[in-house]
């Protein structure tokens, strides 16, 4: 099983215990595998640069998750071009991730991308569902 997460939810996972980063030990035991892209990573160093994260996580910790990430995760190169989120073309980088890493399901906190509920066949799920599934499989 492959999945993108959104950054919404890789951020959540570095600032605080709790389902996110859950999610990533999961995906840790190898319950699946993370598909990653440039443009996710600098999404991620983008937001984790803001001032206000600094209540949250310094550069170290944000160090060692890029590590994580980088030893769990799989690269893809994207390709794709398409615009689809109209409200926030940011979240477009997450929909050409998945495309182009043949993911078989998204996991986000974004409405915008939930109220899609698929793309191209790729499922949309929050983190609530994607955890219920992998349960469901254990």
């Amino acid at each position: 099983m492959k999945v993108v997460f959104d950054t919404n939810v890789l951020v959540s996972a570095l600032i605080k215990a709790g389902k996110p980063r859950e999610l990533i030990l999961k995906i840790a035991e190898g319950k699946a595998q993370l598909v990653l892209s440039r443009g996710i990573l600098e999404e991620l160093l983008e937001v984790t640069e803001h001032p206000k994260m600094g209540r949250y996580v310094d550069e170290d910790d944000v160090i060692a998750f890029l590590r994580v990430l980088g030893a769990i995760g799989k690269m893809v190169r994207v390709r794709s071009k398409f615009k689809v989120i109209k409200e926030d073309p940011d979240d477009d980088v997450i929909l050409r991730t998945a495309k182009d890493g043949r993911a078989d399901y998204i996991v986000s906190g974004d409405k915008h991308l939930l109220s899609l509920g698929e793309f191209k066949g790729i499922k949309i799920l929050s983190v609530d569902e994607i955890l219920k599934l992998l349960k469901e499989l254990d």
